[in-house]
């Protein structure tokens, strides 16, 4: 019979050894997880060491390489927005030096032929450098300011004339964007109810003309002629600056002393700009002597771009927002309307503008549409008697078009300038401030990640010391225990 308390003595199974076997083991298996944790400088190294960590961190993983990723897309939309102002700084340039130009040509006094062709040859120069510029302007192999990388469009139909679009406004269906104009616009327009006559000059009448800060008192001289006066009136008004025309009757009498009515409208159309007049007789132009009219009766263009609502500014027909045709600017030129159920005609437009992937996840994205700047993209719109509809048909051998050429130039300066400034804010606004939030939320996931997946090398080192000395022990102890037969034996023997 075993005796209770006694550890009976066999040598079929040595169950101290196979105890001491697996302690062993387990010792050693989180001793060597210890060494690789330790030598990886990870806590999860493998699913079963975590599965939920391993899972989240992978998760983070790619997402740090998205946030990286998106990080030098950022910096590489960056360099090319500013390669592209680089160029339009040289744009910039070469139209203040046609701007001098045109003011040197609009010097009438003093000009002749030979200086005015040497003025238009100098332009001329000037408009190939611009035109060469949005050429070969390139980022890479690819084309920035030959229009390739905005929003292009055509218009189709009488007094119609595409200006820009944004990269917020939708490619155009086949056959265009039907424009349905309802209003055409019109300039603010006074016409006396008295005619001026010899009589009214000879009692020295004077007019005064105000627009835009500017002011103008004329008088007429006892002993004029009507068609005298009407043509020093004319030009006291080209040179005071007043954007004022006056208008004149081309039917009307050859006779110097003719009664002729006085007529003026405002240069801009639309509903924003104003003139005031004065007559010192009654109804020759104010209504009252001596009481300034107000002139404010122009329009708007108001009517639709397929289909959507058109917002109106001058002649301009701009698409609201939001819509498909949001930014999209066109030009209606026509006196009148179209009539009931008849339309201007179609705008067809293709959105080529570029896209940044600025974000670390799908349609995290961001568009800017780089427009061309060829001369005869620049200056469009501008509202002149010379007949320019860009920067291309500037011809300065004639003084008397001078005066439109400055126009056409300062809008195209102010369209350079607006688009440098766009680039700047996007750049600013857009690709600068969110690269900062990625380099942010860069290092935040990186640290969340790391809290999960890498290891703690000071508690590792702690449990591998401890994990060193269980496993001697375990071996030692293996040791002892595979000396147990050998009792038996001595008991057998006698021994």
């Amino acid at each position: 019979n075993r005796i209770r308390g006694i550890m009976p003595l066999r040598i079929n199974h040595n169950i101290a050894a196979i105890n001491s076997h697996r302690n062993l083991i387990n010792n050693t298996r989180v001793q060597n997880k210890t060494l690789e944790r330790l030598s990886s400088g990870l806590k999860i190294n493998r699913g079963a060491d975590s599965p939920a960590g391993l899972i989240i961190s992978e998760r983070m993983r790619a997402q740090i390489a998205g946030l990286r990723q998106a990080i030098d897309n950022s910096e590489t939309g960056i360099t090319m927005l500013q390669t592209a102002e680089g160029a339009l700084e040289e744009v910039n340039r070469a139209l203040v030096n046609a701007r001098q130009l045109a003011i040197s040509s609009a010097n009438e006094a003093v000009n002749d032929e030979a200086m005015l062709a040497s003025n238009q040859q100098e332009f001329d120069d000037s408009l190939r450098t611009i035109d060469r510029i949005a050429r070969i302007s390139n980022y890479g192999t690819q084309a920035i300011l030959d229009g390739s990388m905005g929003a292009n469009g055509v218009t189709a139909g009488d007094n119609l004339e595409f200006i820009s679009a944004s990269e917020k406004t939708k490619s155009s269906p086949v056959g265009g964007y039907v424009v349905d104009i309802k209003v055409a616009a019109t300039n603010s327009t006074v016409t006396g109810k008295v005619a001026l006559t010899k009589g009214v000059i000879d009692s020295v009448e004077q007019l005064t003309f105000s627009e835009g800060g500017k002011t103008l008192d004329f008088q007429t001289i006892a002993g004029e002629g009507v068609e005298a006066t009407m043509n020093r009136l004319e030009k006291a008004i080209i040179t005071s600056g007043l954007k004022i025309k006056m208008l004149r009757d081309p039917e009307r009498v050859d006779t110097p002393d003719a009664p002729q009515f006085l007529k003026f409208a405002h240069q801009e159309f639309g509903s924003e700009h104003s003139f005031q007049v004065a007559s010192k007789t009654s109804g020759v132009l104010s209504a009252q002597a001596d009481v300034p009219d107000t002139i404010d009766n122009g329009l708007d263009v108001a009517g639709y771009i397929g289909g959507e609502l058109g917002i109106g500014r001058g002649q301009i027909l701009t698409g609201s927002v939001p819509s498909k045709v949001s930014g999209l600017k066109i030009r209606y030129t026509g006196e009148k309307a179209p009539p009931l159920g008849k339309n201007a005609g179609t705008v067809t437009l293709s959105q080529n503008s570029l896209v940044f992937h600025i974000g670390p996840n799908v349609e995290q994205s961001t568009s800017f549409s780089l427009r061309s700047v060829s001369s005869k993209k620049l200056g469009n719109g501008v509202a002149n008697e010379s007949g320019y509809r860009s920067l291309n048909d500037v011809d300065l051998t004639e003084a008397s078009k001078a005066q439109d050429a400055i126009r056409i130039i300062d809008e195209a300066i102010n369209e350079i300038s607006q688009f440098r400034g766009k680039i700047g804010s996007f750049q600013k606004n857009d690709l600068e401030s969110n690269l900062n939030y990625l380099r942010n939320a860069h290092e935040n996931v990186t640290n969340a990640e790391s809290v999960i997946r890498d290891a703690d090398m000071a508690e590792e080192m702690t449990a591998y010391a401890r994990n060193q000395i269980l496993v001697q022990s375990s071996t030692a102890m293996l040791a002892q225990a595979n000396q147990t037969p050998n009792a038996v034996m001595k008991l057998i023997n006698g021994g």
